[in-house]
């Protein structure tokens, strides 16, 4: 006897098993075939949810934001979390410097999977700044920093971010990325019209320390 599914779930169906397919296969390794035999459905039914492998992949992408970009919407909007720490949460939960989802991180970088991360970091360039200025903005309202171009220097830092400690753009020693860290914090300050040495706490929330540069 046929099993019917509501499209929905049929869809989502069809996406759990691209993602564990893409992320042992890699994208250009893996065939519609593939996603066909591991859902069990006739390919009718996968041209009806989705035109190719290619329309697959962009639904996952923007599955994949949606889940990330409401976790740091709703970090940034909790009022009772500090600002500084408010910030370092969004970042983190975006996957900018690690956080969730790990396994998807680690196949979107790799080297068959390129596209994928590219369209993942367009929509973090466009979709964080907006995200972490409201932030920005209540410390401005609180004294902490001082500046004209909120957003401009939000977008800076995310676009740092995004290339220096994506993980597989920039290959680094614990030292050199300790480092850069510094630098990163110091020139944020600067940026954001802060009082210098105010953000420093903010390597004790990336698991860093004086300590970390020698390991």
């Amino acid at each position: 006897m046929r099993v019917t599914k509501k499209a929905e779930e049929r869809r989502n169906e069809i996406l759990d098993a691209a993602d564990e397919l893409f992320g042992q296969k890699g994208f250009d390794g893996t065939t519609t075939k593939d996603i066909l035999e591991k859902v069990g459905i006739a390919r009718g039914t996968l041209y009806h949810h989705f035109k190719s492998k290619e329309d697959i992949m962009d639904a996952l992408i923007e599955r994949f934001n949606v889940r990330l970009l409401g976790a740091a919407q709703e970090i940034a909007a909790d009022k009772s979390i500090p600002v500084v720490e408010r910030i370092i949460r969004v970042v983190t939960a975006l996957n900018i410097n690690g956080g969730s989802s790990t396994e998807i991180m680690e196949h979107i970088h790799q080297p068959q999977n390129a596209l994928m991360h590219q369209k993942i970091q367009k929509v973090i360039i466009s979709e964080v700044p907006p995200i972490l200025t409201e932030i920005i903005r209540e410390g401005i309202e609180q004294g902490m920093f001082n500046t004209p171009f909120p957003y401009e220097c939000m977008e800076m830092v995310v676009i740092y971010a995004t290339a220096v400690f994506d993980g597989d753009m920039v290959a680094m020693t614990n030292e050199e990325r300790f480092s850069r860290m510094l630098a990163f914090i110091c020139n944020v300050e600067r940026l954001l019209g802060a009082e210098s040495g105010s953000l420093m706490d903010t390597l004790k929330m990336f698991g860093m320390g004086e300590g970390d540069n020698n390991e």
